[in-house]
């Protein structure tokens, strides 16, 4: 019965590896803090599966324990000291994509946002419906709606600034 846990667990993950990801980069700053987050949503997602009910989408309860864990992640960076990073030579994205630059530059203006604001910000862009964003936060739609559009005015407003 283990295995079977197990294989579902390992299936899960490989359907939602990008979402998983996407967090992971928006939330990191070099690619040991990626795989360092990705390994400790894992460990959380691992310790939740067996409480995970299926109430909610699988993806929505992802990216709550995602985004949760990467909000702890960041707070308890915050009080760590300085350390040197390792570098792994490993990209979630393309470098040669033609894309990247833009996307890159997007995510730098993102990643100045405060914790919630990304998270929306990062939902929103993932094409998350306004409701399961209400879910995975814990606002109202119509208050999701409304900080999207305060957020949109901010990223405008640091490219106007650049």
């Amino acid at each position: 019965m283990n295995n079977d846990k197990e294989y579902q667990f390992e299936q899960l993950v490989r359907r939602h590896k990008r979402t998983i990801y996407t967090v992971c980069y928006m939330f990191s700053h070099d690619k040991a803090e990626i795989d360092d987050l990705f390994q400790e949503i894992l460990i959380r997602l691992w310790k939740g599966f067996d409480t995970y009910e299926g109430r909610s989408d699988a993806k929505t309860w992802i990216y709550r324990v995602s985004l949760n864990t990467a909000i702890n992640q960041d707070k308890k960076e915050r009080r760590r000291i300085e350390t040197v990073p390792l570098t792994v030579d490993i990209d979630p994205y393309e470098a040669d994509d033609p894309s990247t630059h833009q996307i890159r530059e997007l995510y730098d203006r993102i990643s100045r946002l405060d914790l919630i604001d990304r998270s929306l910000i990062l939902l929103w862009l993932e094409g998350v419906s306004y409701d399961e964003i209400g879910a995975i936060i814990g606002i109202t739609p119509n208050n999701v709606g409304v900080r999207l559009m305060r957020i949109k005015d901010k990223l405008v407003k640091m490219s106007t600034k650049e």
